[in-house]
């Protein structure tokens, strides 16, 4: 099992993680494309929930033709899952025809699932949402934040990591739009009933630095973890040459707008083949985050192609 470099969890003055080194718990993919139908080209990009006695994937697969849908996996120890024989979220609505339905993120309120997810009908991509009671069935809510409409995000919106809970009487969510200079960014919207949401702020809330690992794209994983000093928000970082690689920024508890903390070096990085061979070379691409007892275990996407887990014990 390989070891990965972390970030220096202890040696930055600030908040102090709330997880230690990654490993693989998997040095294979945990999912792989199958057959010749709806998962034959790319099983990629995962969230994860807890659901009972279980750890539900919801993953994206996508066609030969390239066109995206949501399947579903279950799984009592985290590392192998059964799939379902059909996908449980495909492209219906005008806004994700074409292209289909990307990159979900899950979290619960009360006995409601919220699915954020990318819409992407060929020409545009947006941020949408939909929920359910079961993880099967889904009511679609339309749009959160529309692309080209945004006080910074002049393009297409994506990736929304919503803190799993009410901060100041609000809902918050981390989300990826693009600025004038077309590069992607990390923003901030809040809510007061999870379906309509306000930008936050006129500039992003974790820009892109240049010349560094993040320098192209900053982007949110999954839903934030909440600790007693912080906001953890681990995020996919590209840089000018689209390698992806996994980082870290902790934003204020009381203030989700106020960076406190931000990795100086990605701590997650492409190192097996199938990480760097795919339909997009070179990517790792963490959506999907769980804690069990005294470990995390974190869900990612290897190359455009496949589900890869890492896992990291639980600090004191």
């Amino acid at each position: 099992m390989l070891l990965v470099t972390a970030l220096s969890v202890v040696a930055f003055a600030g908040p102090t993680l709330p997880f230690g080194k990654w490993t693989r718990a998997s040095i294979a993919p945990i999912l792989s494309p199958q057959g010749k139908g709806w998962e034959s080209a790319g099983t990629f990009n995962p969230a994860v929930i807890q659901a009972g006695d279980k750890i539900v994937m919801l993953y994206r697969a996508q066609d030969a033709k390239g066109v995206s849908r949501l399947g579903y996996a279950d799984s009592s120890d985290g590392v192998h899952f059964t799939r379902r024989l059909e996908p449980v979220f495909s492209p219906e609505a005008d806004y994700e025809k074409g292209g289909g339905v990307e990159d979900p993120r899950l979290v619960r309120f009360g006995d409601t699932y919220y699915l954020t997810y990318t819409a992407y009908n060929t020409k545009d991509a947006q941020l949408c949402l939909a929920t359910s009671r079961d993880l099967i069935h889904w009511d679609r809510k339309g749009g959160l934040l529309p692309a080209y409409k945004g006080n910074w995000n002049t393009g297409w919106t994506k990736s929304g990591a919503i803190v799993p809970e009410k901060i100041d009487g609000k809902y918050w969510m981390y989300f990826l739009g693009t600025t004038p200079d077309k590069n992607d960014q990390t923003g901030l919207a809040y809510s007061s009933d999870l379906i309509h949401w306000t930008e936050a702020t006129k500039t992003p809330v974790l820009p892109r630095r240049p010349g560094q690992f993040d320098s192209r794209v900053v982007e949110p994983g999954p839903p934030p973890i909440l600790t007693p000093e912080g906001i953890v928000l681990i995020y996919n970082a590209a840089d000018d040459k689209l390698v992806y690689r996994t980082a870290v920024a902790v934003f204020d508890r009381k203030d989700p707008t106020k960076l406190l903390y931000r990795s100086d070096e990605p701590f997650f990085y492409p190192q097996e083949e199938w990480e760097k061979v795919g339909q997009v070379p070179n990517v790792v691409f963490v959506e999907g985050m769980i804690q069990q007892g005294n470990r995390f275990l974190f869900y990612y996407g290897g190359a455009d192609k496949y589900v890869g887990v890492a896992e990291a014990r639980k600090t004191p």
